[in-house]
């Protein structure tokens, strides 16, 4: 029995450069631009142009010179990039924070997890990566309107829809005991404004030994979310942490840190899920009774976290929808052909939603990273 597969993501992207892949120019100063390759597109910059076809069948790590002089690197751009540059409706979680979620939860090949605040799909896209065709990412999203943009987003980074990963909309505490079974998830990752009002129904969820990780933005949310672990004796002792992310200047003998650097993005709070009908050890210290009321409701103002708004979402939406629209348009989900094996005439990709792309005689102006 022959079995076929079909690569997705960057797996289906290796080899020479071709018709409907992303590529990332990078010039001289480091500005990038990313746009898509197109049957008869055509780049423009007030540095240069140059035609698509004349990047097709070159391998990536190329130098490209323009018509006025000027190059450009070209390569494919990495998920790190993608995140940073695609439409996003929410707030994004950034890559320095992904790996370390990915790594600090153990999502491992074929780990059933659930993500609850899907946002504009940027951790969905690493734990999809990490989990393989094998797992299952069930990503619950309050908001339908985000979902739809994270499905968007996700779809073009795989170019097609990932077979692990399944998106519910609503609220977690109402969902998730309605579509997975009692003991069934080994990881739950949640991004959200009150995790601690779901910790009763994600410890149901999780097998014994399972992970538990909570991203939050703020001290108060911070505390309040490990003082509550530790009172519903569900898991063992939370562990808390950050990350700073600081580039380094590197000129000659002027090596020094970057004047810029990325401090803090959120907390990060990891525990795992206790046996049935055990508790913790004793802690020799506990919190003052009383420290909390338990009556607080928390908006993303408290926070200080400036409100998305409703047009903002539309636009973002639209965009996504015309995006993974061209993605289906141009045959993007085909299974590319073997190597050194043409494509076949006429088999194009997505149109560009970035850069700057002329077709049929029209610039067409896109995004710059």
């Amino acid at each position: 029995m022959t079995f076929s597969y079909t690569p997705a993501g960057p797996a289906s992207r290796r080899g020479p450069l071709k018709y409907g892949d992303r590529v990332q120019l990078t010039d001289a100063k480091g500005r990038m631009h990313t746009i898509v390759l197109l049957e008869g597109g055509y780049f423009h910059s007030h540095r240069g142009s140059f035609r698509h076809s004349e990047l097709v069948g070159l391998p990536e790590g190329t130098v490209h010179t323009t018509s006025t002089g000027a190059q450009y690197l070209v390569l494919r751009p990495l998920l790190s990039d993608y995140v940073l540059s695609m439409p996003r409706g929410a707030a994004v979680i950034y890559p320095k924070d992904s790996g370390q979620i990915v790594q600090m939860a153990d999502i491992f090949p074929g780990a059933r997890v659930v993500e609850a605040g899907v946002g504009s799909g940027a951790l969905s896209m690493s734990l999809l990566s990490a989990v393989g065709e094998y797992g299952q990412l069930i990503s619950f999203e309050r908001r339908e309107d985000f979902a739809e943009i994270a499905q968007g987003n996700v779809d073009l980074w795989f170019g097609r829809r990932h077979p692990a990963w399944r998106v519910e909309v609503g609220d977690l505490a109402e969902r998730l005991p309605q579509v997975v079974e009692p003991g069934s998830i080994d990881r739950i990752v949640l991004d959200m404004l009150a995790p601690w009002e779901n910790l009763q129904v994600c410890a149901d969820a999780l097998a014994p030994g399972g992970v538990l990780l909570c991203y939050v933005a703020t001290v108060t949310q911070l505390s309040r979310v490990v003082e509550d672990m530790r009172a519903s004796e569900l898991f063992t002792e939370p562990h808390a942490w950050e990350s700073l992310v600081r580039d380094w200047h590197l000129e000659g003998l002027a090596v020094r840190p970057d004047h810029r650097m990325v401090a803090h993005t959120g907390f990060l709070v990891t525990a795992r899920r206790l046996a049935p009908g055990h508790q913790p050890p004793l802690r020799s210290r506990r919190p003052a009774k009383g420290a909390y009321t338990g009556e607080e409701v928390w908006t993303s103002q408290d926070l200080g976290e400036r409100p998305t708004s409703d047009k903002k979402v539309r636009k973002v939406k639209r965009d996504v929808t015309a995006r993974v629209a061209d993605l289906v348009d141009h045959s993007a989900c085909e299974v590319p052909p073997p190597p050194g094996q043409d494509v076949p005439e006429g088999q194009d990709g997505p149109p560009g939603q970035d850069g700057q792309n002329v077709q049929d005689g029209q610039i067409t102006a896109g995004l710059e990273d």
